[in-house]
């Protein structure tokens, strides 16, 4: 079902022309910084180097987002980002490959969508009337994983053959066509007066106000902490052990083929209760963590991370959408940003501390309790009333 409303359809463009390059990046880093330093460890430092200065950044890009036209933010930051990938293909280019000299780069690249992240969850509800929010983003994410379906095997297939410059030069191009179509978006909102410190009480009031926002933004922590370092990490090496590095490839465009799935069905059809329903079914994302644990077989990982990326799907979209109908525009963008720094707080330390864990206690170990782990911690925020009754307003 395609949207006839123009400024969205060239907003929906631009996400699409930018996610291209941008599917391939986090593979291409996790399998060069594993082929170039054979550690767990560092691997984990490049992912965190990326993550830390976006936490640090992103109460600054939300009230930014909320004080200055959302589209000019988006033009410039990938502008931005299409030079720091250039940066990062040429580092590669050269056979000079340096932990420091990446991490640093991957750090840019956090800086910017600190900036650009409030942003993009606060244009929506400028773009389209409510009633359409949970399809638009729907259709977001229909776009984003699709380009997700070819991207990690073509990064597994690039660094394995050519070398991982060319994928971080597509990335780089990309980045630099999205800017010229966020330049053509209109300003669909004023620039006013930016008030920092005062902005950013007024966005904290408004988060801490909001119990069913802070609630999940804990949870969420909780579940970044069990689930993206185990996966980035230990997923591959776990297959490695005995199998080619292409099947993570393979097992990430098949995860990207289940959210495509989703989204897809989510753009016509609409949950009664959508943020309980997707907590729910969240609980899912643990199984390919379980199947990790417990298995050596590539069908059976295959077959539990389809299942499992339907459901973050919908987990996801059901959380974003109840975020932009029920928060007053003027502050979306910084309870989002308040929202996503306690979310991600926890990224860093998880990418951090597999490396460690895994040598403690071993890799199929850590990642069979992540995995029971994320079941319960997205069960467990149904217990707040706010969060079972939030969405039915």
């Amino acid at each position: 079902m395609a949207f006839t409303n123009r400024v969205f359809a060239t907003f929906l463009a631009a996400r699409t022309v930018d996610l291209l390059g941008t599917a391939l990046t986090p593979v291409v880093l996790t399998l060069v910084a594993l082929e170039e330093t054979k550690s767990a460890s560092a691997t984990g430092v490049v992912l965190a180097a990326n993550v830390l200065p976006m936490l640090v950044f992103m109460l600054a890009g939300g009230v930014l987002a909320d004080t200055f036209p959302r589209s000019r933010i988006l033009t410039a930051t990938a502008a931005a980002s299409a030079a720091t990938q250039a940066a990062m293909a040429g580092l590669l280019f050269s056979d000079a490959f340096s932990l420091g000299a990446m991490a640093a780069l991957s750090a840019a690249s956090g800086i910017l969508a600190a900036f650009s992240g409030p942003a993009l969850r606060g244009i929506v509800p400028d773009l389209v009337p409510p009633g359409d929010i949970q399809r638009a983003n729907a259709a977001l994410a229909t776009s984003k994983n699709a380009t997700r379906i070819l991207g990690p095997t073509l990064a597994g297939v690039l660094v394995t053959f050519v070398g991982g410059g060319w994928a971080l030069l597509a990335d780089a191009v990309t980045s630099l066509f999205a800017a010229i179509l966020f330049a053509r978006l209109p300003r669909l909102s004023q620039p006013r007066p930016a008030r920092m410190w005062a902005d950013l009480r007024e966005g904290w009031q408004a988060f801490s106000r909001l119990r069913w926002v802070w609630t999940l933004a804990l949870s969420y922590a909780i579940i970044n902490l069990l689930l993206i370092g185990p996966w980035q990490i230990l997923g591959p090496t776990i297959i490695g052990r005995s199998h080619s590095e292409a099947w993570w490839g393979v097992v990430l465009s098949v995860r990207a083929a289940g959210l495509v799935v989703a989204s897809v069905a989510l753009m016509r059809f609409r949950f009664r209760n959508p943020l309980p329903t997707g907590l729910i079914l969240g609980s899912l994302t643990g199984l390919p963590l379980i199947a990790l644990g417990l298995s050596d077989s590539i069908a059976v990982l295959i077959g539990v991370v389809f299942v499992s990326a339907f459901a973050a799907t919908a987990a996801a979209i059901t959380y974003d959408s109840t975020l932009q109908t029920q928060v007053p525009r003027g502050e979306l963008s910084r309870v989002s940003s308040f929202d996503d720094a306690l979310s991600f707080a926890t990224v860093p330390l998880s990418q951090l501390l597999v490396g460690p864990a895994a040598l403690a206690f071993g890799a199929t170990q850590v990642a069979l309790f992540c995995g029971f782990a994320l079941v319960a911690a997205h069960l467990i925020p149904l217990l707040v009333p706010d969060v079972r009754t939030v969405s039915r307003t």
